[in-house]
């Protein structure tokens, strides 16, 4: 479903329910063109927003509780404001209630509310619906209490609410994208200051597509930690703060105190952090095959260094390699499942779909989703 029709229906839906006029936010989703856990490591991302995403119309409510319908789930949320609690299983709610809670932590005055949201960003894509649903709030109260909130502050209170009541303990990039994101840009994010330089790239023929292979292996959880955690093991040993400060001639210092599974998991986020730099540097010169080369690159060290890829993902990345219509792709997120993303000649992207989707089902048994995407602005009022 496109933007303004998701636009329309939520408007529609809220003053169906609360016959008042509501005020409109557009929440977009992300994507990650290059930098895949690099995050935690203070390095470099290069993040976008997308023009999938979050609608939400909101509005002052006159009586003592608060309302939120969850318009693609069918859904009534009704709460107090002074009785707030993470929900157990709460699902979406613990977004909204994190975000409301971590206003008032800042000393902000609310009153009650109500709203409807919808969104049309696929599930379990790796595209950032929480982030998108927990800024839109965050933005949406923000402008109907005038706050005066700077989007700075706005994202920092989405990542609390994600970290305190989703019990994500998420990096900053997903908020961040989502917030900050500008049309037909990336944003080249260092996630040590957390500031960023935008991007425009004009990708000529050529466009992103994404295909989901529609798994999540359960590894997904223990393996992050555990990468997490050999980082910051090498970086102690290594004496930096975080391997962003590494060099490989640093790392080959102490390769003789670390199994060679950890060395190359050191030495891959060494290298991601180079190849989102070199990706900054390909768009300056507008060089497209450049970045293509980079995305192939990047799914080869988080497979075979990193090893957070997965079979199906790999199938994907392999299909896309043969195919003279794609210049590059690699798996997107934290791996185990989820997206690959695709750089591929428009002349050729519904062929690539008909035989990729064709080859997935008989290798698996089962569906890959593909979805075309583009660079979009961040978090807005829509007037």
């Amino acid at each position: 479903m496109e933007k303004n029709k998701l636009i329309n229906e939520v408007t529609i839906s809220f003053k169906d329910q609360f016959l008042s006029e509501p005020l409109i936010v557009f929440s977009p989703g992300r994507i990650n063109l290059i930098g895949e856990h690099t995050d935690y490591n203070e390095g470099f991302v290069f993040p976008a927003a997308i023009d999938k995403g979050i609608a939400l119309a909101i509005q002052k409510s006159e009586v003592n509780t608060s309302k939120v319908f969850a318009l693609n789930k069918g859904e009534l949320y009704e709460f107090a404001l002074d009785k707030i609690n993470p929900i157990k299983n709460g699902d979406w709610r613990n977004y909204i209630l994190g975000v409301v809670a971590e206003l008032k932590v800042l000393g902000k005055t609310l009153s009650n509310f109500n709203a409807v949201f919808s969104g049309n960003i696929p599930g379990g894509a790796g595209m950032s619906s929480s982030a998108a649903l927990e800024n839109s709030f965050v933005f949406g109260i923000n402008e109907l209490f005038s706050l005066g909130l700077s989007k700075e502050e706005m994202i920092l209170v989405s990542q609390k609410a994600e970290h305190n009541y989703a019990g994500v303990k998420c990096g900053i990039m997903d908020q961040y994208a989502s917030m900050f994101g500008i049309e037909d840009s990336a944003l080249l994010l260092d996630c040590r200051t957390v500031t960023s330089k935008p991007y425009e790239i004009d990708f000529k023929d050529y466009e992103l597509m994404l295909i989901n292979t529609n798994v999540k292996h359960d590894l997904a959880e223990t393996a992050y930690n555990d990468r997490r955690e050999v980082c910051e093991n090498v970086s102690k040993l290594l004496g930096v703060v975080a391997l962003r400060d590494a060099t490989k001639t640093n790392l080959d210092t102490i390769k003789q105190d670390l199994s060679e599974a950890d060395y190359q998991k050191a030495l891959y986020v060494i290298e991601e952090n180079n190849r989102v730099k070199k990706f900054a540097e390909a768009i300056e010169k507008d060089d497209l095959g450049t970045l293509g080369n980079l995305l192939f690159q990047s799914h080869d060290g988080l497979s075979t260094q990193y090893k957070v890829s997965c079979t199906e993902l790999d199938f994907l990345v392999t299909k896309a390699q043969g195919s003279s219509d794609v210049i590059g792709a690699r798996m997107m997120g934290g791996g185990f499942g989820g997206c690959t993303i695709n750089l591929v000649r428009k002349s050729g992207t519904e062929a690539f779909k008909n035989e990729v989707s064709k080859q997935f089902k008989e290798e698996f048994g089962r569906e890959c989703s593909i979805y075309d995407v583009k660079l979009s602005e961040g978090t807005h009022l829509i007037k």
